[in-house]
């Protein structure tokens, strides 16, 4: 099992920004592609952002490219997203997921990930 925690969620006003947290234990961290996911109100869980086991392979939603950024340090068993200039539409609760590398991994695809966290509320003021 893997277990992941996220953190660094809160209230920001328009064209602010956040840094998400997620730390993982229970598995070696390395053997698993991150992603982060968000779901508004009312609305389907879908991909934000995800990054291979090395770091290698990086893949943004159209809606966040060149604001947010996907990081990881294997070393600390965390995985990073750098939200730069927030919109009131990027509200939602953020959730990351880790997929093992050892299957096939579809980083857009909720089904691809095997272990999510609790989620982190985040609210962009306009």
């Amino acid at each position: 099992q893997v277990q992941l925690v996220e953190s660094g969620g809160g209230l920001v006003q328009a064209g602010g920004s956040l840094r998400l947290s997620c730390v993982a234990s229970g598995r070696t961290f390395s053997n698993y592609h991150m992603g982060w996911f968000r779901q508004a109100p009312g609305k389907e869980r879908d991909v934000v952002a995800a990054i291979s086991w090395s770091g290698s392979s990086i893949y943004y939603a159209d809606s966040v490219k060149g604001r947010f950024t996907i990081s990881r340090d294997n070393a600390k068993n965390t995985v990073y997203l750098q939200m730069n200039s927030l919109k009131p539409e990027d509200t939602a609760v953020y959730y990351c997921a880790g997929a093992s590398k050892l299957s096939f991994w579809d980083s857009r695809n909720r089904s691809s990930y095997n272990y999510w966290g609790q989620g982190t509320q985040v609210t962009v003021s306009s």
